[in-house]
């Protein structure tokens, strides 16, 4: 079954949620939905669902108009960031709801419950009560259930939210491998730009109701058309800065200088927005062409086995993304290094004009892993 939107637009008491989108999902693809806290995300998932109906436009399954049909006559299932089961159930009566729903006879629904817990290793589990179970156990439980049903569609609203990081790594691979043979079209919500590229699959960007940018994931991450997906496609987001390039030169902040190389020289004379991801920044040189900033430290944020790095000068403000444990002084003057074969260049109005030449999503060689660093 394919799924396309077709100039969907939601406005709810006056405001505009949805602003005419247009999308297709093809039958087995797995698709995201990124965007920040409101960006739409939820509201366009309830579109597709048939639980509200849009302002205008129409939503397709297989060509056949089902704007107007609601949820209970389409074959779809959502998964919820929330725990959602029902606590007076078993897990195996749980993951059989929907079979039992439909009618079906205790044989199959016996096979397909066993196979189904299989998949997601709950099999063990299954004569517990969900609040025996751990979150991870629980949020399996409610994507069996989803499962089971053989859907055409399956929804899930950021599902992995509330899970600690190491099962959130474990169901986005396990995600990953259940879809490579299922005929289902997956779309998965989140706000989190290392999860989308994760998950793969087409990423489609949103802002704000609007639909930015949609396609392959590592497609959409190199290749941002705008400020904005290259900002929301990047975690932390992306470091801006405006500048300008002569005829033998190309000053940042107005006061941070290096010399016009071959990759920036075809743009011509000129005002730009210059953007550079937190994790191709480094606090050692490692390329040829990387520019020494002089800088002091805001505040280093720790989290887990990574830092966040926030350093600024007069004029200029960024942040580092780097692997390992780092700890600085605040106001600790210390030195980072840009490579300047890395940086994005958009035009005045947030246009792509030139993205990086070499296009690695993490930049190992400019990252120490595994220390603690004092500064």
């Amino acid at each position: 079954m394919s799924l396309t939107l077709e100039k969907i637009t939601k406005v709810v008491d006056g405001e505009l949620h949805i602003n005419d989108v247009n999308l297709n999902f093809e039958p087995g693809s797995f698709n995201v939905l990124l965007g920040r806290t409101l960006a739409g995300k939820t509201s366009l998932m309830r579109l597709m669902a048939g639980l509200e109906k849009p302002t205008s436009g129409r939503v397709l399954m297989n060509g056949a108009d089902m704007t107007g049909i609601p949820v209970r006559h389409r074959n779809v299932s959502m998964v919820y960031q929330q725990f959602i089961n029902y606590p007076n159930l078993s897990v195996y009566d749980n993951i059989a709801s929907p079979l039992r729903l439909a009618g079906d006879d205790k044989k199959t629904i016996d096979r397909k419950v066993r196979e189904t817990a299989e998949i997601l290793r709950i099999e063990s589990f299954l004569n517990r009560m969900p609040l025996e179970l751990s979150g991870g156990q629980q949020q399996r439980t409610a994507m069996a259930r989803a499962l089971i049903k053989d859907a055409d569609l399956i929804l899930f609203d950021e599902p992995l939210v509330n899970l600690d990081y190491k099962l959130r790594e474990e169901l986005r691979q396990e995600m990953r491998e259940l879809f490579k043979v299922r005929n289902t079209i997956a779309v998965y919500a989140t706000t989190e730009p290392n999860e989308a590229l994760a998950l793969g699959g087409t990423t489609t960007i949103l802002h704000e109701g609007r639909a930015i940018q949609y396609g392959e994931a590592a497609e959409v991450y190199n290749f941002p058309d705008t400020v904005e997906c290259a900002e929301l496609f990047s975690e932390p987001p992306l470091n801006l800065t405006k500048g300008e390039i002569s005829d033998s030169e190309v000053t940042l902040d107005q006061a941070t200088h290096f010399p016009l190389n071959a990759d920036l020289a075809g743009l011509g004379r000129g005002n730009y927005i210059f953007g550079v991801r937190p994790s191709h920044l480094a606090l050692f040189p490692v390329n040829e062409d990387d520019l020494e900033i002089s800088v002091k430290v805001e505040l280093a944020e720790i989290s887990g086995s990574e830092t966040f790095l926030h350093v600024r000068n007069k004029h200029l403000s960024l942040v580092l993304h780097l692997t390992g444990i780092y700890q600085y002084e605040v106001d600790a003057p210390i030195k980072v290094y840009m490579p300047t074969h890395k940086i994005f260049v958009f035009d005045e109005d947030g246009k792509i004009l030139k993205v990086p030449t070499r296009l690695p999503i993490v930049n190992q060689a400019a990252q120490v892993t595994g220390g603690l660093q004092h500064g």
